[in-house]
């Protein structure tokens, strides 16, 4: 039962609760009589053990499994009866000191969410962005499909950019030299050093290039990453870039009906896109106006665990140098502005009862592993690696629906 709750801070409370003996003591009971029941102890039958035997081999266990059992119980219990939310998994201060036959006393320091005094978030200010789709932008998109429609066909020609090669290279670096036949190479391709492409235009099939090319520090083979290689590049055959007409053929071959109907479905397709950066914009300045207007301490274990993730986030994506204490000063203050977001945004969420449902997860994993070219249960493996479960992406889902409220409740002031 909850024995007294104390104010430690705005964020931390202690909470005192007591469990009487009786309930610890039926637990201990219910768990010895199982293993009464499953001891094989000769001279007596199965489950006929005398229950001073079994407390002799399975008391201390019996003990362990009940307060299992009981504080989690009892600790719940209490946080309902003090209407208290905890963000964080409690500390029991001074340990547990259990006594056979005596209640359980127990003191549990807790990290809890702020009250927010005076918050306001209907009328935040936005800009408008109008959102127009030129007819540059339409062809551009075609030239896209049309692109992605072309094929290759064999050409005694001299070498461009954009043919497709065979070529049989020898690269030496370090000492060694390395060889391959028959590799496809794409001329302009830039995941390579542009002194190979450059090396290679003007030639012919039959031809044979040779360059020194500097390879990036990053690149993703290792054994040339940073290095000058020597390569010899022989050409067995080119391969010339055949594009289909924008017609209403290629339309056709894209699942639509004619030109003008694959020209509106691009421009449908744009507009959208532009729509969707257009509220990202909108949100991003609503967000920012709402944490700006309502101070608040913040749980300092909300804090660490953001601050470790933008800190893992500088080392390993944007492969930043800088020593661990360095960054964590440096990215302090933008993860206090991220949790202070956290925080309103769930408190707005819970005050109008924005929920997230699991058809809601299903509909967001199928759309991202359509963008990421990934089947669902990949992503959702992805998902599971990085917090254990999809209540990262439960979250994101979460806060972007407050977001969208916020934004529907917004002034939008017209530009001038």
């Amino acid at each position: 039962m909850l024995k007294a709750v104390e104010d430690l801070s705005t964020t931390k409370k202690r909470l005192k609760i007591e469990i009487p003996s009786e309930a610890i003591e039926k637990k201990i009971k219910n768990s010895l009589e199982k293993a009464r029941q499953k001891a094989k102890t000769p001279g007596f039958r199965p489950g006929k053990t005398p229950m001073n035997i079994i407390e002799k081999h399975f008391g201390k266990s019996a003990e362990a499994e009940a307060l299992e059992e009981v504080i989690p119980e009892f600790y719940d219990s209490a946080l309902k009866e003090a209407a208290i939310v905890p963000v964080t998994r409690p500390e029991i201060e001074g340990g547990v000191n259990f006594e056979r036959n005596n209640p359980l006393s127990l003191s549990f320091t807790l990290e809890i969410r702020p009250k927010i005094e005076n918050l306001k978030y209907e009328g935040i200010k936005t800009k408008d962005i109008p959102v127009t789709v030129s007819d540059e932008e339409v062809e551009n998109a075609l030239k896209r499909l049309q692109e992605g429609k072309a094929t290759y066909e064999i050409a005694d020609k001299a070498i461009e950019a954009g043919d497709l090669l065979t070529i049989d290279y020898e690269m030496k670096y370090d000492g060694q030299t390395t060889t391959a036949k028959d590799q496809v190479f794409m001329v302009g391709f830039t995941g390579l050093p542009k002194e190979i492409s450059e090396s290679l235009i003007g030639k012919k099939a039959g031809d044979v290039a040779e360059v020194e090319a500097q390879f990036p520090q990053d690149f993703h083979a290792k054994a040339i990453a940073g290095k000058k290689v020597l390569i010899k590049n022989t050409v067995n055959a080119v391969k010339k870039k055949i594009l289909p007409a924008i017609d209403d053929e290629l339309a056709k071959d894209l699942g639509f009906e004619n030109l003008d109907a694959l020209k509106a479905g691009a421009k449908e397709e744009i507009e959208k896109a532009k729509k969707e950066q257009t509220q990202k914009i909108q949100k991003d300045e609503i967000l920012e106006s709402l944490t700006g207007s309502h101070n608040f301490d913040i749980p300092e274990s909300m804090l660490e665990r953001e601050l470790t993730a933008m800190v893992h986030e500088a080392k390993t994506l944007k492969k930043s140098d800088k020593d661990e204490a360095v960054l964590r000063d440096e990215l302090k203050p933008d993860a206090a502005k991220n949790v202070r977001a956290m925080i309103l945004l769930s408190v707005i969420g819970e005050k109008e009862g924005v929920t997230v449902t699991d058809e809601e997860i299903k509909e967001k994993i199928l759309e991202l592993s359509q963008q990421l070219s990934m089947t669902p249960e990949s992503l959702i493996k992805i998902y599971a690696q990085r917090d254990g479960s999809l209540e990262g992406l439960r979250n994101n889902i979460y806060e972007q629906k407050v977001l969208g409220l916020l934004l529907s409740r917004a002034v939008v002031e017209k530009g001038e």
